[in-house]
């Protein structure tokens, strides 16, 4: 009777066990079925302190600016590519503007040394305004201490206050009405009176600059011809506004060619004429800051070059951007060499002067006021 009632009693307990253990395997099973998620650690009462999160936030911003490359090329390749994006620019001009800022020795050597890189990808992507902007802030603090220590710079419309070109919104906005002009791919007919009329905007002037183009038959090698090419020199002038405008202008000398020879050693003479460079290519370019005696002497250059022959030997693209920069304070030494039935200035021997460091100032700038461009390939076809 008492075996009887203990079996009564133990199979609902065994029934209930075996109910629990099904649940728990098929909890199990789920469980097993389902993506695994490690648990996150609590971190409510552990906060990082403010510099470090403020460290991290800052790492994880300039990580993804796309303008913060170490390779010019590629770097290069990315302003040109995202030039006509709105935001992008923005971007670039928010980047630019901090490079300004510096308030360590240390700081402003290194807001210096990328502000001049800058400065090279803009000209070689033919953005000259805003290059030579980005040369100057390098150059500003030199000159401040030169005229601190009573070293005349130049004639005192030279002199520029750092404040009076910022890279600013405007920038911006005409940074996309250039790139817009330099889709032009062939160097086009113009005249003085096209020339000074660019400049004759009405808008009082803060700076004015040059740059010097030399475009060789072979890049890098002194050589005068290459079967026809000759090369090219041009330079570029370049306006700033007191209201952060800027107006500028590419130009060269060239011959009016009528016939096969013209403007060969066969038949070096023709009639000259000026076009526009704004999209021309180039190897070697050095440029300044120049006062506005020297800028209105260069115009009137190009008046007196409207009226003028060629001549392969005696006249060429290469003696008037010589006689330009010359009137811009800005030597250029070894320009000349000897072809078949000729001798002159030419692009091919003056572009390797340049390369080889043949310039210098004549005025009472500092060497360090010189703009050089850096030779790196040039990307924008």
């Amino acid at each position: 009777m008492k075996s009887t009632t203990q079996s009564i009693l133990f199979k609902p307990i065994l029934l209930v066990l075996f109910i629990i253990s099904s649940f728990t395997t098929a909890r199990a099973q789920l469980s097993a079925s389902m993506p695994y998620r490690s648990p996150r650690p609590d971190t409510t009462n552990q906060p990082l302190p403010f510099t470090e999160a403020k460290e991290t936030a800052y790492a994880a911003t300039t990580a993804t600016n796309i303008f913060d490359d170490d390779d010019d090329n590629k770097l290069q390749k990315t302003i040109s590519l995202n030039l006509n994006k709105t935001q992008e620019r923005k971007q670039l001009m928010g980047y630019l503007k901090q490079l300004e800022l510096g308030n360590t020795v240390a700081e402003n050597k290194k807001n210096n040394k990328a502000l001049y890189r800058f400065a090279n990808l803009f000209a070689r992507l033919k953005l000259y305004p805003l290059a030579m902007k980005c040369f100057f802030k390098t150059i500003d603090k030199a000159n401040k201490k030169a005229r601190k220590t009573e070293i005349n710079l130049a004639d005192d419309d030279d002199v520029v206050n750092i404040n009076k070109l910022p890279i600013n919104a405007k920038d911006d906005s005409l940074l996309n009405a250039q790139n817009e002009v330099l889709k032009r791919s062939k160097s086009k007919y113009t005249n003085y009176k096209r020339i000074a009329g660019t400049f004759n905007d009405g808008k009082p002037t803060v700076a004015y600059a040059l740059l010097f183009h030399v475009k060789q038959p072979v890049s890098g090698k002194p050589q005068v011809f290459k079967f026809s090419n000759t090369g090219h020199t041009f330079i570029t002038l370049i306006k700033y506004n007191a209201d952060s405008t800027y107006v500028t202008c590419s130009f060269g000398f060239y011959p009016k060619k009528e016939k096969i020879m013209f403007a060969t050693p066969w038949d070096p003479s023709a009639e000259g004429q000026l076009k526009d460079d704004a999209s021309h290519q180039w190897d070697e370019v050095v440029g300044k800051f120049i006062s506005k005696k020297s800028f209105e002497r260069i115009l009137n250059l190009t008046k007196k070059y409207s009226d003028l022959d060629y001549h392969l030997s005696n006249n060429n693209c290469t003696d008037f951007c010589l006689q330009a920069a010359s009137m811009a304070g800005l030597n250029i030494t070894k320009t000349k060499d000897k072809w078949p039935l000729g001798y002159g200035a030419n692009p091919g021997t003056t572009g390797q002067s340049i390369i080889n460091g043949g310039y210098k100032n004549t005025d009472k700038q500092p060497s360090t006021n010189i703009f050089k461009s850096l030779n790196i390939e040039a990307l924008v076809k």
